[in-house]
């Protein structure tokens, strides 16, 4: 399967079910290449038929698309183009869901004002989330990302009565890996990090008030 191919597919992973016809117009391929595209994905386990449709789960199936595209070759910058950040937020929300986490995206600080975009909070301890969606990054760039997000922990913190962890989580299919102690996560192993972190709190960079 052309990874290209695959890429242009994530417009097509719409909500209602959707036919080949319909497919191929959003996706700009041909009826052929647009049914070929579809039973692709469904054999990997991405949407379901039902009848001359196929039923999308929505936002996992667009995720689920665009890490199918990024497997087969497809550039990670050229991928994210076709994701917005309320896809990529939404999909760590519904894995911090899943993990028994109470979820509150978009969250604005204010004095100074400041927005999270996802806070997980289980067990007296919250997860503030900065996603990274839309293109591979830096060291430095890294650097700087995680000194805001420790910043908006800080800020957090002072009014919250628990003791808070920054993550940032990023598309990439990486390892984790950690700058001062704060994980940066890919989305494909968020489910597993949040099943482990709170073993290992001493070695994270939790902040508390």
């Amino acid at each position: 399967m052309n990874p290209k191919q695959v890429v242009k597919g994530i417009n097509g992973i719409l909500e209602g079910g959707v036919s080949v016809t319909d497919f191929s117009i959003v996706t700009e391929l041909d009826e052929i290449s647009a049914k070929e595209l579809l039973y692709t994905l469904v054999q990997n386990g991405i949407g379901t038929w039902n009848d001359d449709l196929v039923d999308f789960d929505i936002p996992n199936d667009r995720l689920q698309t665009a890490l199918f595209a990024i497997k087969l070759g497809a550039d990670v910058e050229s991928v994210s183009e076709y994701l917005t950040w309320q896809d990529f937020e939404s999909i760590t929300g519904l894995i911090l869901e899943k993990k028994d986490f109470d979820v509150t995206k978009n969250l604005i600080l204010t004095k100074p004002r400041m927005e999270i975009d996802v806070v997980g909070t289980k067990m007296d301890i919250a997860l503030l989330i900065d996603c990274k969606h839309w293109k591979t990054m830096s060291k430095s760039a890294l650097n700087e990302i995680v000194k805001k997000q420790v910043e908006r922990v800080k800020r957090y913190v002072a009014d919250e009565n628990m003791s808070a962890l920054p993550v940032i989580v990023t598309l990439h299919q990486e390892e984790i890996q950690f700058i001062e102690n704060v994980p940066i996560v890919p989305i494909m192993k968020l489910s597993s990090f949040l099943d482990e972190f709170v073993g290992n709190l001493d070695s994270l960079a939790s902040i508390e008030k």
